[in-house]
């Protein structure tokens, strides 16, 4: 039997190695399962924690209020040591490219342990977007031993790097398991603003609605005041457009959001949704808007259109399927790309009936097989998830 412990610490790491978390336990004949969270994010990563039944058994609570990109790395790294070597897991498990993941990466190479790195080989080629996430994944892959890529461009950029291809696994991304695990949920609304929204009659039949979501550091500033503006025009030239924007807590977000959107009609801005809703308002909406990672994985899987608000995209295969278009942070253009959505059927048929190039739902069952081929527990490699659009 093997120890495997996983190490995450915000709402996204959460919702994606959850469903390797409840695969990797029931296999108690070959792995014990331990987890570890940092609670970078604290709210929000224990609303995925309740959502998924997933109970810590260490909780570092290093969040404070404005902390920086150093408190989260030298916090984690220092409570890590004590965990490592109480632990001596066989294998560490992280995911994505969140500070959590990097410190935690870096913890483990310091006590020799060997990482898996999920959702491994995502590239834009500039250290700055987005910042700090491309630097952070860029490090963990190079410290990493076990490597599960969602694409087969993730696989390409990896084996560029000189990344043994004997270590890399092409997965698909656990996000769309996720996502159908809590599509097969019954849900009612939690929050009061869309409890009050989605209880009048006929709402989806009056408005087109369209889901907002911007909080990316590389986004402050001008930027996010460049979104906001032109959400004012869209719904001034839209009568029939909505946009439900759940904030992110981030002063340089709710600051200049509530200052430009707070008076305007048909915006409705909103607490940060726990999973469940987030995902019932994709379902609900006309398309999404968005600066996130996930949204642009999960969103297609729901037939919903998604235009990234930013200057590059770790995801091009997104853009190559036609599910996402790249719209930037500059307000003409962005006005520009959903006004086209808004007007031309045809362009919103095609991008809304794309197929998704991100996973089948089987990533996590891929990830365990992966990890008992790497401890010798089975001699058959496992078959790659392969995209026709990868």
């Amino acid at each position: 039997m093997k120890k495997i412990l996983f190490i995450f610490g915000t709402r996204p790491e959460a919702i994606k190695v959850a469903p390797v978390i409840k695969k990797l336990s029931v296999e108690k004949k070959y792995f014990e399962v331990k987890v570890c969270i940092t609670a970078q994010h604290r709210y929000l990563l224990d609303q995925v924690l309740d959502l998924f039944s997933i109970n810590s058994d260490y909780d570092l609570n290093i969040m404070e209020e404005n902390q920086t990109l150093s408190d989260i790395t030298t916090k984690t790294l220092i409570k890590l040591d004590n965990v490592l070597k109480k632990e001596k897991p066989d294998l560490v498990l992280v995911h994505g490219d969140t500070t959590t993941t990097l410190a935690s990466t870096l913890a483990s190479f310091y006590h020799k342990i060997p990482v898996g790195h999920i959702e491994s080989g995502l590239r834009t080629y500039d250290k700055f977007n987005p910042y700090p996430e491309e630097m952070n994944r860029l490090l963990v892959d190079m410290m990493a031993n076990l490597h599960f890529a969602p694409t087969l461009r993730a696989k390409k950029c990896l084996i560029k790097e000189n990344i043994n291809p004997k270590n890399i696994f092409i997965t698909g991304n656990t996000v769309i398991d996720a996502l159908n695990f809590v599509l097969k949920k019954k849900h009612i609304f939690s929050n009061y603003i869309l409890k009050q929204l989605f209880n009048k009659k006929k709402l989806l039949n009056k408005y087109r609605i369209i889901l907002l979501t911007a909080h990316r550091r590389e986004n402050f500033g001008i930027p996010i005041k460049n979104i906001c503006y032109a959400v004012n025009e869209i719904v001034k030239n839209y009568p029939d457009v909505l946009f439900i924007y759940p904030v992110h807590p981030n002063p340089n977000i709710t600051q200049p959001v509530k200052k430009i959107l707070g008076n305007t009609e048909r915006v409705y801005l909103t607490q940060p949704l726990d999973y469940f809703d987030l995902v019932n308002v994709m379902n609900k909406s006309y398309f999404i808007l968005t600066d996130s990672g996930g949204l642009q994985e999960e969103a297609p899987s729901l037939g919903k259109p998604v235009l990234v608000l930013r200057r590059l995209t770790e995801r091009p295969e997104g853009i190559i399927a036609g599910t996402v278009r790249l719209a930037g942070v500059e307000k003409s253009n962005i006005v520009k790309l959903v006004s086209l959505l808004l007007t031309d059927k045809k362009e919103y048929n095609k991008m809304s009936k794309a197929i998704n190039p991100y996973g089948d739902g089987k990533a996590s069952e891929r990830i365990t097989e992966s990890i008992k081929y790497y401890f010798g527990f089975t001699t058959k490699r496992p078959a790659d998830f392969m995209s026709t659009k990868s």
